[in-house]
């Protein structure tokens, strides 16, 4: 369905400008995901079965944590953009 965006109870239209931005968000944020995902699997065989590997030489709990607050911050970014008018 076209437009479902008017349905939905708190959003506003965007112009032009402001789709671009929310793309330029979500496209980052997809070069984010990549980041995370390549931290997540640094120095892990991931030819091998899974429970074969040896565990990364990484922090993967900081790994997650800073993978958390990028998400929450992309999120507050997209907000900031679209101004929904609900909490």
């Amino acid at each position: 369905m076209d437009n479902q965006h008017r349905q939905i109870k708190g959003y506003r239209e965007l112009g032009q400008a402001e789709i671009d931005l929310m793309n330029e968000i979500k496209q980052k944020g997809a070069e984010l995901g990549d980041l995370v995902q390549k931290l997540r699997d640094y120095g892990v065989d991931t030819a091998a079965p899974p429970d074969r590997r040896a565990p990364s030489p990484l922090d993967q709990r900081w790994i997650s944590i800073g993978a958390t607050h990028l998400q929450e911050g992309l999120m507050a970014l997209t907000r900031g953009v679209a101004k929904p008018t609900f909490f």
